[in-house]
C-alpha cells in the first residue's frame, strides 16, 4: 500500500508551495488554494517517518463533510474536493489568530488550570472544577497564530490593543465560533460523541469573512464517547477519547516524546496498518458511515491527474 509523505507537484501559474506538518498546500495565482491532505503524521511536534495509509482520506473528507455542514452559518473557502485526499478552495487572506473553544477543561487548559491558574486567555475559569468537567458554558481561548515555533495564548483584549483584530470583525470571528461549535455538537451528539474542544481558522476575501482550513477532524478536534462519560467523572476515570491520542500512547510506551535523544520507535508494518485502521474507525465514528478505501497503489499519480484535471477545467 502506498502512503503519500510528500508530493513536490508543479501546476500551471503555481505562485508557491507550503508544507505544513500534514498539510502540503499549492497556491494557484493568488486565487485558488490546492491542499493536498498528505498521510504524514506527527506526535509532539514531530514527523514519523512512515506515512500512514487512508489517513490523508480520513482527515480530507471528514473536513469536507463538516465544512457543507455549516456553510448555512457562513461561507467557507471550498470550491471543490477532486480527489478524496485534495480540497481545492479560494485564496484567502488568514486572520492571524486561530479561535480555540472549550466546551470541557481538558487538554492545555487543565493544565494551567491544574498549576493553579483560574485565568486562560484572560477568561475566568470557574474554582472547583475536575479534569474534563464541563464548562458552565464554553470558552474561546484564542491563540496567535505562528509561522515559526509554537502558536501561543492571547487575549481579546491583547488581540484588539495589537490590532491584529479589528473589534468589530474579532467579534464577527467569535460569533461564527460559537455557532460552528454548536453545529459540530450538535453533530457529535448525534453519533454518541462529545465534542470536547476544536478550533477554527478564518480568512478574508474581498471584504467578507470565510471559513478555511479544515474542521472537526481528530488533528484539531478532541471527542470523548458520550456512553459512561458522567459514570467516568464521578469515578475520577479517564475518558474515553476519539482522538489520535493512541499514536501519542505507542510512542510514550516505547520511550519517545519528541525530546532530545529520544529515538523514535520502528514503525513496523503491523504498527502502521493498525494505525491505518484506527483512522478508518475515526472516520466511521465521526461520519457515521462506511469508508471507502480507495485504491492506494498508485496514489501520488492519481492525485496530481485529479488535481490537473480540475484545474484544466476551472
Amino acid at each position: 500500500m502506498d502512503a503519500i509523505t510528500e508530493t513536490k507537484f508543479n501546476f500551471p501559474k503555481q505562485k508557491s508551495f507550503y508544507k505544513g506538518k500534514v498539510r502540503d498546500v499549492y497556491n494557484i495565482d493568488d486565487k485558488q488554494l490546492v491542499m493536498v491532505v498528505s498521510d504524514r503524521i506527527s506526535a509532539f511536534d514531530v514527523v514519523l517517518p512512515k506515512g500512514i495509509p487512508y489517513k490523508g482520506q480520513v482527515l480530507n473528507q471528514i473536513a469536507a463533510k463538516f465544512l457543507k455542514a455549516t456553510e448555512d452559518i457562513l461561507p467557507n473557502w471550498v470550491i471543490s474536493v477532486p480527489d478524496p485526499m485534495v480540497t481545492v478552495g479560494l485564496f484567502c487572506e488568514p486572520f492571524k489568530v486561530e479561535m480555540v473553544i472549550r466546551g470541557y477543561l481538558s487538554g492545555h487548559a487543565w493544565r494551567e488550570y491544574k498549576s493553579g491558574k483560574r485565568v486562560v486567555c484572560g477568561v475566568a475559569m470557574p474554582d472547583g472544577m475536575k479534569e474534563n468537567d464541563k464548562f458552565p458554558e464554553p470558552i474561546i481561548t484564542p491563540t496567535t497564530k505562528a509561522s515559526v515555533g509554537h502558536d501561543e495564548d492571547i487575549s481579546k483584549e491583547e488581540i484588539l490593543k495589537q490590532g491584529i483584530v479589528s473589534k468589530e470583525e474579532y467579534e464577527q470571528l467569535e460569533k461564527y465560533t460559537r455557532a460552528v461549535f454548536q453545529r459540530g455538537t450538535e453533530m457529535a451528539a448525534n453519533m454518541g460523541l462529545i465534542l470536547v474542544d476544536t478550533k477554527y481558522e478564518f480568512g478574508k476575501k474581498e471584504g467578507k469573512i470565510y471559513l478555511i482550513d479544515e474542521i472537526h477532524t481528530p488533528d484539531s478536534s478532541r471527542y470523548f464517547y458520550k456512553e459512561g462519560y458522567a459514570e467516568r467523572q464521578t469515578k475520577g476515570e479517564a475518558q474515553k477519547q476519539l482522538s489520535k491520542e493512541f499514536v501519542r500512547e505507542w510512542l510514550m510506551a516505547n520511550g519517545f516524546q519528541g525530546k532530545d535523544g529520544q529515538k523514535i520507535p520502528e514503525m513496523t508494518p503491523e504498527i502502521i496498518t493498525s494505525i491505518s485502521e484506527r483512522y478508518i474507525e475515526l472516520y466511521e465514528n465521526i461520519v457515521g458511515e462506511k469508508f471507502v478505501r480507495t485504491d492506494v497503489n498508485n496514489v501520488k499519480e492519481r492525485v496530481e491527474g485529479n488535481i490537473t484535471e480540475f484545474l484544466k477545467k476551472n
